[in-house]
């Protein structure tokens, strides 16, 4: 089976065709190095469409077992992150279409509306307050992003969070790139939308002066008043 697939690649994708080759005849390092790689990015991507994030995590491992049994059939005429993601995107899809017919999909949904799928990068020692506001501008984007309809949502998960080009979107989701603009286009109409109605309450808060910086600036002040040594 490794002969046959390592004399079908052609040239392109040169890494993953070599870890896909070294992944064929079982070593086990190829498959932690994709792993590693592409967790991430194959995580958001379920989680975006399925709005669940113990659900989409399942997605992934089923995702990377199938994968992992038809690897023969990579061919590298596409990333391999595209073709793992195309993977993912047909599971969580599928469990999609199921939950759809379950008479507790509407429950589903709304039990799992506030979970999270996009992660600030949260210095240590930032400010609390800093840190709230980001958490609820997160908050914000993540609800206007689950509430998407599933068309422009896939779209919107591929193209705004995870940073793929266009033509990319499209061949992972087979579809036209001018299918890829347009649902874009709406997606982000929406989401704007959403936020705008919410983002009025939450700029009440904006430039935090408590906490931290309320206490440094009153100690300050408290010691050139000489209340403190």
């Amino acid at each position: 089976m490794a002969l046959r697939a390592k004399s079908g690649f052609p040239s392109g994708h040169g890494d993953d065709v070599e870890l896909v080759r070294r992944a064929l005849i079982r070593d086990a390092d190829a498959f932690r190095i994709i792993m590693r790689t592409h967790n991430r990015r194959l995580y958001r991507i379920a989680r975006g469409v399925i709005r669940d994030d113990a659900e989409a995590e399942d997605i992934v491992q089923e995702a990377y077992c199938s994968a992992f049994s038809h690897l023969d059939q990579f061919r590298g005429e596409s990333s391999l992150a595209t073709w793992l993601s195309r993977i993912v995107i047909n599971e969580a899809l599928g469990r999609l279409r199921k939950k759809r017919r379950a008479p507790d999909f509407v429950t589903a949904i709304s039990q799992n509306a506030d979970k999270r799928i996009i992660q600030f990068p949260i210095k240590t020692g930032e400010d609390p307050e800093r840190l709230m506001a980001q958490r609820q501008i997160l908050q914000m984007v993540e609800r206007a992003t689950d509430a998407l309809p599933d068309v422009y949502r896939t779209v919107f998960i591929a193209r705004v969070i995870e940073g793929l080009s266009q033509e990319e979107t499209a061949d992972l989701l087979g579809i036209k790139t001018e299918t890829v603009k347009t649902r874009l286009h709406r997606a982000r109409a929406l989401v704007r939308k959403q936020l705008d109605d919410q983002i009025g309450p939450v700029l009440m808060d904006a430039f935090p002066f408590a906490g931290q910086r309320c206490a440094r600036l009153t100690t300050a002040v408290m010691k050139q008043l000489g209340f403190i040594e």
